[in-house]
């Protein structure tokens, strides 16, 4: 049997000496690069130069010392016939154990004074070739890349007199190709910063983009931050303004979401998003003459065309939670839905494209600084997304469930009336759903979110708080809201909290109620709770889904106190029955779904 042979080849020298007496009281033939053998012979240990084998000695500085088939064939080379022949006819003996790390590259580029020469120069060539010829040989090879393991190969290699065994191999493998992974990353990372920004909007437009840097990340001490792909380009262009990192998770969640209502419906889709979840969400549906003054829209001299209908009613869903919000399109931006954005306190859109005239309106907002983002409608995401939490790396398939009407079939209740504006409605609160925090909670009305409930950790209170939205939002379309003697001239933000205030009831005092009155011509009385209570009677048939299973019937029964006449929620609660029984006595229409939907 032939002598095994290690190549060692290290820059971090930590527990060589160790391993290299060891290998050799084995009987394991040494052969060592540059410093390594020079380390190793010093120490009174037995080790041969590569260049004994290669017959080239180190060149370049040292930029080669490893890369030739004198070396890449010994470790490359298979237990067949066919690979033992080639070596035998290139005089190359095989190469058993392969001991090697790599040039300090994220150190070097993390020293305040580092410059790009500096960094070239620690770009490793040679050292990742070694690991990976290696490790992808490792039925055959030992590739030891953490000096951490020297001590337990050892005790493995002279355990089985020369053989580790297979699964120890398997581990080393993986290791040295996470080295190697992570190493590449670093350097992409570092080049993509130097060589992949964008200064501005018009170097974007100029070719494709794969990185851009934001101002910090979700707080302002978060920096350095940035938005990438490891490949191809970004799925957007900038054309206005300068998105931060918040504004980009809005951005592409809430895109997803409109993509996916206008695919599953047909009909132009808007969303409003605040804090990754939306505050509203809502299909191209005409509004009326009531709604559109409840909306606020009622004086646009242009016709709401469907798309700006949409961005309406996702506004006018909870006015309050959408202030400063970030909105998405699923078509193109048009003129009608531009002068609505123009006037609403917003950050930025994201849609598939501009009108010339829109895109004029939009870059004179926030004096030129609004975000307008034009998202590529034909991009698709991978299929696996991976998310990092404290150092940990967390891995999952995108959540690609299609949202249709066939998820409503299963119908438990008695009353199985459910007509096509039902179903509209329920699908646009479960593709809400989707793409909203968990737990989550959401009701529809005319193919626009009415209430929310995100990020509860309690169903129950997912269910209450998209309920008193839902409750409110249908308060400000009570004759005696719309009707508020508002002076000419407030702000329309000023509108929005005052009407708030008006119809939750809240009491003000001193100064704050001062301001309040203000506002109005004449100071209005406030709503009665009788006239609450005979208003909220006048709503009826409103969707209602939940991401996950009602655990109680109090959901339904607190669903049916905001019009809720259409339920969907997965099953799998021990209190099922029960919750089904809630729904006879509200004759409510209850669909067991099949699909959980929890987004984090």
């Amino acid at each position: 049997m032939a002598q095994p042979i290690a190549l060692l080849s290290v820059y971090d020298k930590a527990n060589l000496l160790d391993l290299a007496k060891g290998l050799q009281s084995a009987g394991v033939r040494l052969l060592g690069s540059g410093g390594t053998a020079k380390k190793i012979r010093e120490a009174g240990i037995p080790i041969e130069d590569v260049s004994d084998i290669t017959k080239a000695p180190e060149m370049l500085g040292g930029r080669v010392k490893t890369l030739h088939p004198a070396v890449h064939g010994g470790i490359l080379a298979r237990s067949i016939e066919s690979d033992e022949k080639d070596l035998k006819a290139q005089g190359i003996s095989p190469i058993s154990i392969v001991v090697c790390n790599l040039y300090p590259f994220s150190e070097t580029i993390a020293k305040p004074n580092c410059t790009l020469a500096d960094a070239v120069e620690e770009v490793d060539i040679g050292g990742v070739t070694l690991l990976r010829a290696a490790a992808k040989n490792h039925a055959r090879v030992s590739v030891l890349s953490d000096p951490s393991d020297y001590n337990e190969f050892l005790e493995a290699w002279n355990k089985g007199k020369g053989d580790v065994g297979q699964q120890i191999r398997n581990k080393l493998a993986l290791k040295a190709f996470e080295m190697t992974s992570r190493y590449d990353e670093a350097i992409s990372g570092y080049f993509r910063q130097q060589y992949a920004s964008a200064e501005s909007p018009e170097d974007q437009l100029s070719g494709p983009v794969q990185r851009i840097a934001l101002r910090y990340g979700a707080n302002p001490h978060q920096k350095p931050a940035q938005a990438y792909v490891t490949e191809g380009k970004l799925p957007f262009k900038v054309l206005c303004g300068s998105p931060g990192y918040i504004n980009l998770l809005d951005a592409l969640n809430s895109y997803a979401l409109v993509k996916e209502l206008q695919e599953a419906l047909n009909l132009p889709a808007a969303a409003s998003f605040k804090h990754v979840s939306p505050a509203g969400a809502a299909v191209g549906v005409e509004l009326d003459d009531v709604e559109k003054q409840a909306y606020g829209v009622d004086d646009l001299k242009e016709p709401l065309t469907p798309l700006a209908s949409a961005y309406a009613r996702a506004r006018g869903a909870d006015r309050m939670s959408s202030f400063g919000d970030f909105i998405a399109l699923s078509a193109p931006c048009d003129l009608a839905t531009a002068k609505i954005i123009s006037r609403e306190v917003s950050d930025g859109v994201i849609a598939p494209g501009f009108s010339d005239e829109a895109l004029d309106a939009l870059k004179k907002k926030k004096a030129g600084k609004y975000c307008v983002l034009e998202i590529d409608p034909s991009y698709v995401p991978p299929e696996i997304e991976t998310k990092q939490v404290y150092g940990v790396h967390l891995q999952q398939k995108r959540n690609d469930a299609k949202i249709d009407a066939k998820l409503f079939e299963n119908l438990v209740s008695q009353n199985k009336d459910l007509p096509q504006g039902a179903i509209t409605d329920l699908i646009v609160a479960t593709l809400a759903l989707k793409y909203t925090q968990s737990n989550s909670v959401a009701y529809a009305y005319h193919g626009a979110i009415v209430g929310i409930g995100a990020g509860q950790q309690s169903r129950i209170h997912c269910t209450r708080l998209a309920g008193g939205k839902a409750d409110l939002w249908w308060l400000r379309h009570n004759p005696r809201v719309l009707s508020l003697p508002f002076k000419k001239g407030v702000k329309r933000a000023d509108k929005a909290n005052a009407i708030d205030l008006f119809v939750s009831g809240e009491v003000l005092e001193g100064g704050e109620r001062a301001q309040w009155e203000s506002l109005f011509e004449q100071v209005p009385e406030p709503l009665t709770e009788q006239e609450k209570k005979d208003w909220a009677l006048k709503l009826d048939g409103v969707a209602c889904s939940s991401d996950a299973f009602f655990p109680f019937p109090d959901n339904v029964h607190r669903a049916r106190k905001s019009g809720v006449r259409y339920l969907a929620a997965p099953s799998g609660s021990v209190m099922d029955a029960e919750c089904i029984k809630a729904a006879d006595e509200h004759n409510i229409v209850f669909a067991h779904t099949n699909l959980r939907l929890f987004h984090h």
